[in-house]
């Protein structure tokens, strides 16, 4: 089900008043765990056996992990939550990639069949939060000063119940924001309707739609020509405009859903975490990853980078780490070397930036500079979403050759115009996020109180008026 389907509307307008009909953690963590599942498995129900599966393994070992009393049995529950979720997850996910690479390309019998199985929805992000949950309670358990993440000891079943709430509730089930368990599970607690802050509810999920339904589905309806054979009829720098246009979709396709899955969640008491903050005014790479899909990148440095040792074992040390979360975190997106790739394009942006972050470069505060780096950094980013638009690395070549071969085609202005049109709002929105910085005192007050509210009553317009042909969340795939 998706957030823009009619169906959904119904399934929340039910849920939200059967939520708030009683007062209870219990009661209402039940009927968000019922609406979620319906959410999950409306239209492929048997997903529910793998997701149960993966809520039945992080429950017994995370229980486990808090109930051993000394450390060897806690680490051995601890490694193996953690190994056989991974184990579930490279099955699943990366069994077609393995086979291609290693077997033949084409397996028959047995092997053929089980890679024939669909890669589930969404299970890079329920799985992420199994490990979360297993790994935190370890960590607290390992330090007596640090309270577990599960609070009060309450029994098996109501963990397991509070567990499987966990790693489905229905806003941040499909494609986050990745929850870590120390954050979500101290606000399992009853909710009262009292309590919501509509204004940051409405807002979050107007600009959250209007960045999916406007920006991202009409960009969709002319980005798709990158593609081989559509990208032959185009020139050069046409195929550039298209793609910064996909450049802008997949931010506003992301960070659309992001802010959609924080609004319902703010709707029954939840927080989840801001997943990106104007990741396009970045001015080097390593401000990009604090400002784009924040919560994989801290689940990455948390949980991944850290304990490989991060920048604390010298500087070769710390670029070999660079290099190599971010190559797991590019396989973590999708079952494709072009994915790795892509993980090692921006792990290797990160070590020779961290290089020469003692330059000139990266330390004058000179206008033109500071837009010198933006500039790079916008265009390395940029080039790198080729790899996420054809994950084939032959399609990848094909474009590149492409875009060598037509430079002296005529550039036809129809669809940049539009890809102008429906780029526009994201730029602004960066560019007003920088200008509110420079205004304070009665200025700032009126922005914040009229201008704002015009602006989301006109984005309220445009997702009625102008919203594009409803296309999956990109996301959805990984």
């Amino acid at each position: 089900m998706l957030f823009t389907d009619r169906i959904f509307f119904v399934l929340l307008a039910v849920t939200f008043a059967t939520y708030y009909l009683g007062r209870s953690a219990l009661w209402q963590i039940l009927v968000l765990l019922v609406a979620s599942l319906v959410f999950y498995a409306y239209s492929q129900p048997y997903l529910l056996i793998l997701l149960a599966c993966s809520a039945l393994l992080s429950t017994v070992t995370s229980y486990q992990v808090e109930r051993a009393h000394s450390d060897a049995p806690r680490r051995a529950w601890a490694v193996a939550g953690v190994a056989i979720n991974l184990l579930v997850l490279a099955f699943f996910k990366y069994d077609r990639l393995f086979a291609a690479t290693f077997l033949a390309p084409h397996p028959s019998g047995m092997l053929g069949t089980l890679l024939m199985i669909p890669l589930p929805v969404g299970i890079s992000f329920y799985t992420f939060h199994g490990i979360s949950l297993v790994v935190d309670v370890f960590r607290a358990r390992a330090a007596s000063d640090v309270a577990s993440p599960l609070g009060r000891e309450r029994g098996f079943l109501d963990h397991g119940m509070r567990t499987f709430f966990y790693l489905t509730f229905f806003p941040q089930l499909v494609a986050g924001p990745i929850v870590k368990a120390k954050d979500f599970y101290p606000q399992m607690g009853g909710k009262l309707f009292r309590d919501i802050h509509w204004y940051s509810v409405v807002k979050a999920l107007i600009i959250g739609f209007f960045l999916k339904s406007v920006v991202a589905d009409n960009l969709a309806q002319q980005t798709f020509v990158l593609q081989p054979p559509y990208c032959y009829f185009y020139s050069t720098l046409n195929l550039a405009v298209v793609l910064f246009g996909y450049s802008i979709q997949i931010f506003a396709d992301f960070a659309g859903y992001s802010l959609i899955a924080i609004g319902l969640a703010r709707m029954f008491g939840y927080a989840l975490p801001d997943n990106f903050r104007f990741p396009y005014i970045a001015e080097t790479f390593s401000e990009f990853w604090t400002r784009w899909h924040m919560s994989l990148s801290a689940w990455l440095r948390d949980y991944v980078y850290y304990p490989l040792g991060g920048n604390r074992k010298g500087p070769h040390r710390t670029y070999v780490n660079l290099l190599l979360v971010m190559t797991l975190g590019g396989l973590w997106h999708g079952a494709g070397w072009s994915y790795a790739i892509w993980g090692l394009w921006h792990g290797t942006a990160l070590a020779v930036e961290r290089i020469f972050r003692q330059t000139r470069f990266y330390l004058s505060d000179l206008l033109w500079i500071r837009l010198l780096r933006w500039a790079l950094v916008f265009l390395v980013v940029t080039l790198g979403w080729i790899l996420f638009k054809l994950p084939d690395f032959a399609q990848v070549r094909e474009l590149a050759r492409v875009f060598w071969q037509n430079r002296h085609l005529h550039f036809a202005i129809g669809a940049p115009f539009q890809i102008l049109v429906y780029t526009l709002p994201v730029v602004a929105y960066h560019l007003l996020y920088r200008l509110r910085g420079m205004v304070s005192g009665p200025v700032s007050f009126l922005w914040s109180m009229r201008t704002e509210g015009l602006l989301l009553g006109a984005m309220l317009g445009a997702i009625v008026l102008q919203a594009g042909s409803p296309t999956p969340f990109i996301y959805f795939q990984f």
